[in-house]
């Protein structure tokens, strides 16, 4: 089974709007409401991809019933964590001002709710997948990432991280079985500019020498890179398209990787697989469906 965590989902609210105006009264052209967050993402192109995962996180008020109310409706099992004071954020992005977005807070997370996901996590078994992805609420410790390794260490879990900085660096030690920072990302930690393949595959190598297995980075129209734990190197260049939306690009392409990797256990296909599922969904209004990355996948071989 594949766990992903979304420690502060969203109600993302998805607006067009012709000719926005600064100061004045603006009217939606479109508009639509999907459960947003970067878990609930890898979550449901894996659904799409056919591979059942079950999303855990925590959820508050009528945006947190919404939010579980959809993410069922899109075929994902959930067990959010209800909080009882607050609501769960809403998000919002403005599609006619390409990345411009308006992001909430969310609810505060107390220890007795951290310990009740902890208590989740315990019935995880050997190789089941845990997906931790995203950045943390500021009532949580800044340390849980560790926390929830740590408690799952030795246990058979294969654990994939994507995040940024210092939350990424922190759990190195832990051997995650997959990172997915990209190249700007990965240049920020070691302080160089890295706008090449071949220049991030050194700097993946050192993110292995840290304790990560296998270290996935991606370039956006550069393409991508895979350092593999057993020394090989997969390096491809981005498939062609026309970006429409790169918001869940990065967690389709963990979500592409990890159901390659479930499906042969052979990294270059699982490498493929999540080129084509990023690439997918940057090339789509909203995340990749199963054919849109199955049309993609045939442009790479």
């Amino acid at each position: 089974m594949i766990y992903t965590v979304t420690f502060n989902p969203s109600l993302d609210y998805i607006v067009s709007v012709e000719d926005f105006r600064l100061g004045l009264t603006n009217r939606t052209s479109s508009e639509l409401i999907l459960p947003g967050g970067k878990g609930i993402n890898v979550s449901t192109v894996l659904g799409n991809l056919g591979i059942e995962s079950t999303a855990l996180g925590f959820v508050a008020g009528f945006t947190g019933a919404e939010i579980c109310k959809e993410t069922e409706a899109a075929g994902i099992r959930s067990d959010f964590i209800q909080i009882e004071e607050g609501i769960s954020r809403i998000n919002l992005k403005l599609k006619s001002i390409d990345g411009t977005e308006i992001n909430g807070q969310g609810p505060d997370i107390s220890e007795e709710k951290v310990s009740m996901l902890m208590e989740k996590l315990d019935a995880l078994e050997a190789e089941d997948v845990l997906v931790l992805a995203g950045s943390i609420p500021a009532s949580m410790p800044d340390d849980i990432y560790q926390k929830i390794m740590e408690r799952l260490r030795g246990r058979g879990v294969r654990i994939v991280v994507d995040a940024t900085k210092d939350l990424l660096l922190n759990v190195l030690d832990y051997q995650p079985f997959l990172i997915k920072p990209n190249n700007h990302e990965l240049g920020e930690i070691f302080g160089v500019n890295l706008s090449t393949r071949d220049e991030v595959i050194p700097y993946g190598r050192k993110m292995q020498e840290k304790g990560a297995r296998n270290v996935l980075i991606s370039m956006a129209g550069e393409g991508a890179v895979l350092v593999v734990e057993d020394g090989q190197v997969y390096t491809s260049p981005a498939p062609k398209g026309t970006l429409v939306n790169g918001v869940g690009a990065g967690d389709s392409m963990v979500a592409g990787f990890l159901a390659g990797w479930l499906k042969q256990r052979d990294y270059e296909y699982a490498f493929h697989m999540g080129i084509a599922a990023g690439s997918a969904s940057a090339f789509s209004e909203y995340l990749a469906t199963r054919s849109e990355i199955e049309a993609v996948y045939k442009t790479l071989m």
